[in-house]
């Protein structure tokens, strides 16, 4: 079997970086008559650091470097591998909460085997979606710790049959002996801690333990094995070691402890156990899953005292070893003085943690991974991602939340609603769209409540010209003179909309009012994007009253300015209305997909499919679309996709669909399917923007991170696009003689 490792590897100084040599080394070592498996390594470099590796290591990886993630799939892919065995830690991989990592796990072509060395019990968002993520690409995840399950199955949704239980490995400490080491000291009682220094370890608990563990037991020493963390030393040097330092001192204890300052070697840390009396790990959280110190300890057979953080508790239990309370000297001079005072007592906790220690020797490790290795590569792939196929329920919380008596807030914090920034008029017109349709559908009527409070506000923002403000105040005070034509067509598409379809006579009025009063403004207008939305609001209204003759003069007025346009900016590469994609691009194929419902021109209708066409070419990638983003895309300049937003997603659902209505080209319905994923997750990104926490929906794709603020404009994309996708399955669903009813990709 050839196998792919990927992960830190030394000469890199980390714990992950060790584990991943050992893991190596133990598989190539297990190899026999029967298997004879080959092993190579990607590794991972941290802040532009090179290491000099051995042979085994093929190919790296820049932390920082988005593009080295899609370089190293093709690596893996092009070395036919038959199984990658994954190392997961957060700190180790670039972008948020290092979610580049998902862009080259999505892109292999082989089964995933994840080792999991930190899993968070209160992971924040990246987090918490990146590991969800792993799971789902995974074909098995592999904890060291029974903990680690509950976490995996509970908060991360993760079935329990992809995951599997395997001890963190250790070396063979069975023909050790104990003598002839720099770390053998004749006629003291040695006390012990190794690993890389850093204020988590909790060092400074032992050392204000000392002077009482002292006063009785005079011989004692306390050994500190290990260098300051690389990453600690960048920012503070040596600051911890010097504290530590100090507080001896101060205590009166400096002659009783020692720090062996350096990067130890496996032989050594070995040879430093068996001479420790007891091993200590004081640290300070109980967060931490996984301890691959407290394991070496285990497997060494020393008396370990610890404090209980998880792995300890676990691995501490049947009197293997003693606990103390976090950041408790005195509990923990109390215990140290105890054992001191009751040598059997030491030497029983050492027989049990030998005789436990014995499962945990590397080369019996090695074997576990090639055993569960061989039943996965004989197993079918499965990549399919459950989530991103079906739809999550209909939800209006976050648009209650934004929503106060004057309209929809425009802005979020995160999740809370920002005063400060006021209201705008796109929202509020949304957000009428929103209930209306949610109302029209029968998703959820009871929003059709909020329909009031949104009206109000476009009848506030109303000049009397019939034009309209955009942006109000929280203290209700105008924000502008005029607002933007976009807003204008935003406003007028919900009108068209509401006089269409209004739940009563009340609302039809009021929409006609606001319509005709802006009306004589339609024909001036001039962006396209406007021009757009009033295309389509125009359509609406023609629905009610498809003989309105000066309404089908506008419409094809208007119609045609965007045709005219097209004919002025596209060429055979560049069909499109202007020398950009910038923001809310679908919009303008949309508008004339509905005019072509209504007018039936073939123009229109080779207009439609060519926009609508070339604009899938340049979003459409890899069986999900990358958006415009709101740095812009120049014709004839490079396409950037950073800092994409939730309203070009809705608008290229929009058009999706009502070109699959126009065309019946499934391909369509395919595409419009795919493009909600991007809310779910089928993105560069592989993170969801839909929160299923806040049932709100984030401000945007960056390119290392998801935007997590929740403004009124990113979740009325979202839910329109829930709307737009829900309507086009009932259809679907409906039209039983239609295959898509069997074929759909999503489930409602």
């Amino acid at each position: 079997m050839r196998i792919i490792i990927l992960g830190n590897y030394m000469p890199r100084r980390c714990g992950i970086a060790t584990f991943t040599t050992n893991l190596a080394n133990s598989i190539l070592a297990a190899n026999c008559k029967e298997t004879n498996n080959e092993v190579l390594v990607v590794a991972m470099n941290d802040c532009n650091q090179e290491y000099e590796y051995p042979e085994i290591v093929k190919h790296t990886i820049r932390q920082q470097e988005p593009k080295d993630y899609t370089i190293a799939a093709h690596f893996i892919n092009d070395s036919n591998p038959d199984i990658c065995i994954f190392q997961h830690e957060f700190g180790i991989f670039g972008g948020e909460s290092g979610v580049f990592i998902l862009s080259l796990l999505k892109q292999l072509k082989i089964p995933i085997v994840t080792t999991l060395h930190t899993i968070l019990q209160t992971p924040n968002y990246h987090e918490k979606h990146i590991l969800k993520k792993i799971g789902c690409l995974s074909q098995k995840l592999v904890v060291m710790s029974n903990l680690a399950i509950d976490f995996l199955t509970t908060i991360y949704e993760i079935p329990l049959q992809k995951i599997a239980f395997i001890h963190h490995g250790v070396p063979d400490f069975s023909e050790i002996e104990n003598t002839g080491t720099e770390f053998n000291y004749p006629e003291k009682k040695v006390l012990g801690t190794f690993g890389f220094l850093g204020r988590s370890k909790g060092i400074e608990t032992v050392i204000n333990a000392l002077p009482e563990v002292i006063d009785k037991h005079p011989d004692v020493i306390y050994i500190v094995l290990g260098q300051t963390h690389p990453n600690v030393k960048k920012h503070s040097n040596e600051e911890y070691r010097d504290y530590l330092k100090n507080l001896a001192k101060t205590n009166n204890v400096a002659d009783n402890v020692i720090f062996e300052d350096g990067f130890f070697k496996e032989e050594d840390i070995k040879a430093f156990l068996i001479e420790s009396d007891i091993y200590i790990t004081p640290y300070l959280n109980e967060a931490q899953i996984t301890s691959g110190t407290i394991c070496y300890a285990i497997g060494a057979g020393a008396c370990i005292v610890s404090t209980p953080f998880w792995h300890a508790k676990e691995l501490l239990a049947d009197d293997r070893g003693n606990t103390f309370a976090f950041n408790n000297s005195d509990d923990l001079a109390k215990t140290l003085c105890n054992l001191l005072d009751n040598p059997d007592k030491i030497a029983n906790i050492k027989d049990a943690a030998f005789n436990y220690g014995k499962k945990m020797y590397w080369n019996k490790i090695g074997l576990q991974y090639i055993k569960m290795l061989d039943e996965i590569s004989n197993t079918p792939l499965i990549t399919l991602d459950e989530k991103l196929l079906s739809l999550p329920k209909f939800n209006m919380d976050h648009i209650k939340r934004l929503t106060d008596d004057m309209g929809i807030l425009e802005h979020a914090n995160y999740s809370v609603p920002d005063y400060k920034e006021g209201y705008c008029l796109d929202d509020n017109a949304r957000a009428l769209l929103l209930v209306l349709m949610a109302y029209e559908l029968d998703v959820d009527k009871s929003s059709i409540g909020l329909a009031d409070v949104y009206l109000k506000y476009i009848k506030l923002m109303q000049m009397e010209d019939g034009f309209f403000h955009n942006d109000m105040s929280y203290e209700k005070k105008f924000l502008d003179e005029k607002g933007s034509e976009d807003s204008f067509g935003r406003t007028i598409w919900a009108m068209g909309y509401l006089i269409r379809l209004a739940p009563n006579d009340s609302h039809f009025q009021f929409a006609k009012d606001i319509f005709f009063k802006s009306y004589h403004h339609f024909e001036k207008i001039t962006s396209i994007r406007a021009i757009a939305n009033i295309i389509i609001g125009l359509c609406h209204f023609l629905k009610r009253y498809p003989d309105n003759e000066s309404i089908i003069h506008l419409m094809n007025l208007l119609t045609y300015k965007l045709l005219h346009q097209y004919k002025d900016e596209s060429d055979s590469e560049w069909k499109w209305f202007e020398p950009i994609l910038c923001y809310d691009n679908a919009i303008i194929p949309l508008a004339l997909w509905h005019a072509y419902d209504l007018i039936k021109d073939k123009e229109i209708y080779t207009v439609a499919i060519e926009s609508t066409n070339f604009l899938d070419k340049e979003t459409y990638r890899n069986n999900r679309i990358t958006l415009i983003g709101n740095t812009w895309y120049y014709k004839g300049e490079k396409r950037p996709a950073q800092g994409q937003q939730p309203i070009n997603a809705m608008a290229m659902i929009m058009m999706y669909n009502k070109a699959f209505e126009i065309t019946k080209e499934k391909e369509y319905h395919q595409k419009m399917l795919i493009a909600f994923s991007w809310f779910m997750g089928n993105n560069d990104l592989f993170i969801p923007l839909y929160d299923d926490e806040s049932k709100g929906c984030c401000d945007g794709l960056e390119a290392h991170c998801v935007n997590r603020n929740q403004g009124a404009e990113s979740t009325i994309s979202y839910l329109l696009s829930y709307l737009t996708v829900w309507s086009s399955q009932q259809k679907v669903i409906k039209a039983s003689q239609n295959s898509l009813a069997k074929n759909s990709l999503f489930t409602t």
